[in-house]
């Protein structure tokens, strides 16, 4: 499937001048959750990032960062028939709340809807580190990152996609006087 092609005609892949959670601006910005908003769809992509890992690391739970990596990280947890949670942030540190725990040797997958540096998911995978969990790999929806997230474990997406990013003080879009939007759910100080 053209899963690009999916995003644009659900007007998720979205031009302009975007400020990126991690901080990076972009003229491209993918709005996982108009695409997500379909049960149909997110099954679809759920079962194909699943069918790009390995079935022998045995993953016993999927974790999401909330607010975009929640549904993703839910509808493949239900693929994979293994139990599904998220982490959230509590006074800008992430933490498990709800009631949610991790149990030593846990085997955990950590799951993302856009990976651009990887900061959010590492900040899932040292709080289920520090719980006594076993990371066993990472997954996505979109990899945007250029094979520039730095992980210890190998990452499992959907697609990847070369999109510019700009460190804020580089940025041409800024020197254009582009107006600056912020979609994502992020809080960036």
């Amino acid at each position: 499937m053209d899963w690009l092609k999916v995003f644009k005609e659900k007007n998720a892949f979205l031009e302009g001048h975007f400020l990126l959670s991690s901080g990076l601006h972009s003229p491209n910005y993918l709005q996982c959750a108009l695409i997500l908003q379909y049960p149909d769809i997110a099954e679809k992509i759920a079962r194909e990032i699943a069918e790009k890992i390995p079935k022998d690391l045995k993953i016993e739970t999927v974790i999401g960062p909330a607010l975009g990596g929640i549904i993703i990280a839910y509808e493949l947890a239900r693929v994979l028939k293994v139990r599904g949670i998220f982490a959230e942030r509590e006074e800008g540190k992430m933490t498990l709340r709800r009631g949610f725990s991790i149990s030593p040797g846990e085997k955990i997958l950590i799951c993302e809807d856009v990976i651009t540096t990887g900061g959010s998911a590492l900040e899932v995978a040292k709080l289920a580190k520090d719980l006594g969990g076993e990371i066993c790999g990472y997954a996505c929806i979109v990899d945007r990152s250029g094979g520039k997230a730095i992980f210890d474990k190998d990452l499992y997406s959907l697609i990847q996609l070369k999109l510019d990013t700009y460190h804020p003080e580089d940025c041409p879009l800024c020197k254009k006087g582009m107006p600056l939007i912020k979609p994502g759910s992020r809080n960036l100080k």
